[in-house]
């Protein structure tokens, strides 16, 4: 017979990976490489990395009442307000790499502390008159694929200049 694991870190072990695969696809890129968008009215790359970031607060310590936001470039957690809400002040690769690791950092510690029974807790989030619950399992599936997505964007941005792509996945 296996035993539970007693944090979830089992489950979302390939997050890690994730994570990092963005940070080292940025870390690299230069001011004109990290403006680098798909057209008029779409984010550059500098604003897709930083979205990711300050989203990871948003969500782990806004709604979810989790430590950490003050680490990060995002101390108010609440605010809904992030780099990529402020396009003429693009961010270095510096800035995000620590964004990013920052962010991930309290990821990490709720993959090592939340156990199996916290995932169905339910916090409430509220905008305006309206509420919404929401639950660890679901932040945290909303988190990585959140990721995945704007790390696909990045990724096809890279590749269509010329620059290496993002592969989430390769070992």
């Amino acid at each position: 017979m296996t035993e539970t694991p007693t944090t979830v870190r089992a489950f979302y072990a390939d997050g890690t990976q994730y994570r990092s695969r963005l940070v080292d696809g940025i870390r690299d890129l230069t001011p004109d490489q990290l403006a680098l968008r798909a057209g008029p009215g779409h984010d550059p790359i500098w604003a897709l990395a930083a979205h990711c970031a300050s989203a990871r607060v948003f969500w782990l310590c806004g709604i979810l009442g989790e430590p950490g936001a003050d680490t990060t470039p995002f101390p108010d957690a609440l605010s809904g307000f992030g780099w990529e809400d402020v396009p003429d002040h693009p961010r270095s690769a510096m800035e995000l790499v620590g964004a990013l690791e920052s962010t991930g950092a309290i990821i990490e510690r709720c993959l090592d502390t939340w156990t199996v029974d916290m995932l169905e807790v339910e916090f409430e989030r509220r905008s305006g008159d309206i509420s919404r619950m929401h639950t660890r399992r679901s932040v945290l599936l909303r988190i990585l694929s959140h990721d995945a997505f704007h790390s696909g964007e990045i990724s096809q941005l890279l590749g269509a200049n010329g620059l290496p792509a993002i592969d989430l996945w390769a070992r």
